[in-house]
């Protein structure tokens, strides 16, 4: 992200503490696999200096982040006594920073200054809607008009604002999800996160769902969709840090999704998606041949994103512009984000 650069995270899970409602879409057990109990200080500490260990010595900077709960709307006793564990790793140097997740409902100027006293430099808000209607049937609690006040406050303290946004929530569409897009983009937070919204097992979301009340997006729809939002945050230079469910071994081996749009490679789905869009322009604007053999130059570590999941997007290009001969060509004059089209042209006889 903008002001730290690379980071290594240091995750300590807090299952839906301080949380006063229930989403419908919401449980959090079922995607990480940890069960809900509420860690003490003492373990949080046991658990950052174990989690420590694994940092590499290519991540300079390291930062604590409590999640999966509403921070904010924890008492204030235990909001220090957890910052007080996680400043102690600050203090020794091992650490550089503290973030969290909260509701945009928590964030007010009392409880920040709880918060001054200590080394907490980000604060994520689950934004997951700009369209009061959606918040409302999502059972969220809170109102678009809270998301904007918080975020005011936050900048007025300086801290790092991430956003998390979610699409096909219950009344979401495309163009209201575009919608929450541009709103969010136009409170230029440093981050964003993109979440679809999946049928959990044990949710309210899934009695919907069974009895025909809810239908989830298609893969292949919120691809697209999150592309499109994904290109709305570019142009405003607003960093996307994740697309997609954190994949992991228990959410995939358990039967935890019930339906929606999941997948392990989903960010990188979205950017094959978007590499597949630039090529094809480029190859349409030269006109190219159908004897011509074709040359996409990317950045070397785009090639997986310009390639697609098993050359989807090369088949593709090769069927749609007729093309016999197309490689991708790594090359380190190319941005990482842009792509090269070359056309050979081959000597004929007449």
């Amino acid at each position: 992200m903008g002001r730290f650069g690379k980071l290594f995270i240091v995750p300590v899970f807090l299952p839906n503490i301080g949380c006063p409602h229930k989403c419908v879409f919401c449980n959090q057990s079922a995607i990480t696999g940890v069960k809900q109990k509420t860690p003490s200080p003492e373990e949080i500490g046991l658990h950052i200096n174990r989690f420590l260990n694994y940092k590499g010595k290519n991540r300079s900077l390291v930062q604590i982040s409590f999640f999966g709960g509403n921070f904010l709307g924890l008492k204030t006793d235990f909001i220090k006594s957890l910052l007080r564990e996680a400043t102690k790793f600050v203090i020794d140097e091992r650490v550089d920073s503290i973030r969290f997740s909260t509701r945009p409902d928590t964030i007010d100027y009392e409880r920040l200054n709880i918060l001054k006293e200590f080394p907490v430099t980000t604060v994520e808000i689950g934004v997951q809607s700009m369209d009061d209607k959606v918040l409302s049937l999502s059972e969220r609690g809170h109102t678009s008009s809270d998301t904007e006040k918080a975020v005011s406050i936050l900048k007025e303290r300086n801290y790092e604002i991430g956003l998390q946004m979610m699409i096909g929530l219950p009344g979401d569409n495309g163009a209201g999800a575009l919608y929450s897009a541009k709103r969010i983009a136009a409170l230029s937070p440093d981050f964003v996160r993109i979440y679809p919204t999946l049928v959990l097992k044990n949710t309210i979301l899934s009695r919907w769902y069974k009895k025909g009340k809810y239908t989830p997006l298609s893969l292949e729809q919120c691809i697209t969709l999150v592309k499109d939002i994904y290109l709305i945050f570019k142009e405003k230079k607003i960093q996307v840090i994740r697309m997609g469910i954190q994949a992991s071994e228990h959410f995939e081996r358990e039967s935890t999704i019930l339906a929606g749009p999941y997948h392990p490679a989903f960010g990188h789905l979205v950017h094959s998606e978007i590499f597949l869009d630039m090529a094809s322009s480029l190859i349409e604007s030269e006109e190219i041949d159908c004897r011509d053999s074709v040359e996409i130059k990317v950045h070397p570590q785009s090639i997986s994103k310009m390639r697609g999941l098993k050359n989807r997007n090369i088949e593709i290009l090769k069927t749609r512009f007729h093309i016999k001969s197309l490689k991708v060509i790594p090359n380190f004059s190319v941005k990482k984000d842009k792509v090269s089209v070359i056309p050979i042209r081959r000597l004929r006889r007449f």
